[in-house]
């Protein structure tokens, strides 16, 4: 019975195909929709899982100003940053850099492009992981004597020298100052911000006496951010606690006022991100699933079209012996046979949608997982149940002998 019924239901649909295909349009445009939103979604929030990860497992960053509402504008400093490297003050505390960062131009020659300048120290090897692959890193001679040495990362290199060329001793010129090139940083992946393989990195000292000379009222080297390295994982918490006293304490902050600094980890930055993407995933999710209503909406509309044509089929099935339950099941199985094919359309669609935002988008790698496509093709199933029984419930209900007099 259930196999006849299913026959039946599909030949009905191919009698009029190009209605069918039209009636499958919106619930072919709102999985492709889902399916798509879903699986990019997911590829975001693992692209900026592996973002934070550039930064290492156990880091944590000092930035200036509060990131609560209320939060004041403020300042960190590199005092701040000998202190917090002070044990008696902070534990666990393995190695710890101050940054300063600025645009400038680099010239070389007839070459120039623009560039991210970052105050470096030598422990940013420890902090941040950055090595050389050809040359010298920075020294602590070089922050003494706030040397005119820079470091360039794989972009700039690829900009200013030709590929054979060797570009340890050359000199570029940052704001119509001459430096030479010391060393050349390994490729480096995006990080928490930002891309620095364009980048030119500078000794901290070079940095703030010759380009953004920031300093406070009592002279003290303003930072950008510190950056913290704890000397294990699990100790983040209490890291992140004693510097947040400490750091009140030094900018004499009392109990009833905001934080004019952020401790922040990369779970916090995780955190925030995801959230932004999980809100936008679910407010587009919602904006797709209106499109299915609306596609099961005309399914409704064109099973109840179907039913009005078929009347006379009915109430001749009817007289020679069918159910009210074979009639029922015929026209809820050509709603569900719409619905589904229409999915499995947009699922197919929709992974063609995927390849081609992998080829745009470098470094998104977004996957069609199974997820999707059950989430897609199920909410189709339920669609198509839904609004296909209204349709085939008046069907079974027809009376016959009303129904063989239809004209």
């Amino acid at each position: 019975m259930g196999l006849v019924s299913v026959a039946i239901a599909l030949k009905a649909l191919a009698v009029n195909k190009l209605r069918s295909l039209l009636t499958m349009l919106g619930i072919i445009i709102g999985v492709f929709t889902v399916v798509v939103l879903v699986s990019v979604g997911k590829g975001v929030e693992n692209y900026v899982t592996e973002v934070f990860l550039t930064a290492g497992t156990n880091v944590v960053f000092v930035i200036p100003g509060s990131l609560s509402e209320q939060g004041a504008a403020g300042e960190v400093t590199l005092g701040d940053a000998q202190a917090i490297g002070d044990p008696f003050n902070v534990p666990y505390v393995e190695a710890i850099v101050a940054e300063v960062m600025t645009r400038s131009i680099a010239l070389r020659g007839s070459e120039s492009l623009e560039v991210e300048m970052l105050g470096i120290w030598p422990d940013h090897q420890v902090v941040r992981g950055w090595t050389v692959v050809e040359g010298d890193y920075i020294t602590d001679q070089d922050i003494v004597n706030r040397a005119r040495v820079a470091i360039i990362g794989q972009g700039t290199r690829a900009k200013l020298f030709a590929s054979d060329e060797y570009p340890i001793g050359a000199f570029i010129r940052l704001d119509n100052k001459p430096f030479e090139v010391v060393g050349v940083m390994e490729e480096l992946s995006a990080g928490v911000f930002g891309d620095f393989n364009e980048s030119v990195f500078l000794p901290f000292t070079t940095m703030q006496d010759r380009f953004v000379r920031r300093k406070t009222v009592s002279g003290e080297y303003k930072a950008d951010a510190i950056v913290v390295k704890t000397t294990h994982k699990d100790a983040m918490p209490i890291v992140q606690e004693e510097i947040e006293i400490l750091l009140r304490d030094r900018h004499r902050i009392s109990f009833n006022e905001d934080d004019d600094f952020s401790v922040i980890s990369q779970a916090d930055f995780m955190s925030i991100f995801n959230g932004v993407t999980s809100a936008l995933t679910a407010f587009l999710g919602v904006v797709s699933a209106i499109s299915l209503v609306v596609g099961g909406i005309g399914i409704m509309n064109i099973m109840l079209v179907s039913v009005t044509e078929r009347t006379r089929e009915i109430g001749l099935r009817k007289a020679i012996g069918a159910r009210q339950r074979t009639i029922l099941a015929q026209f809820v199985i050509e709603a569900l046979a719409l619905s589904v094919l229409g999915g499995l359309i947009g699922v197919i669609l929709a992974s063609l949608g995927v390849i081609g935002v992998n080829q745009s988008l470098d470094g998104l790698n977004v996957q069609v997982g199974l997820d999707a496509i059950f989430l897609g093709v199920g909410f189709c199933g339920v669609v198509g149940l839904v609004f296909g029984f209204y349709p085939a419930l008046r069907a079974s209900r027809l009376n016959p002998i009303q129904a063989l007099r239809h004209e």
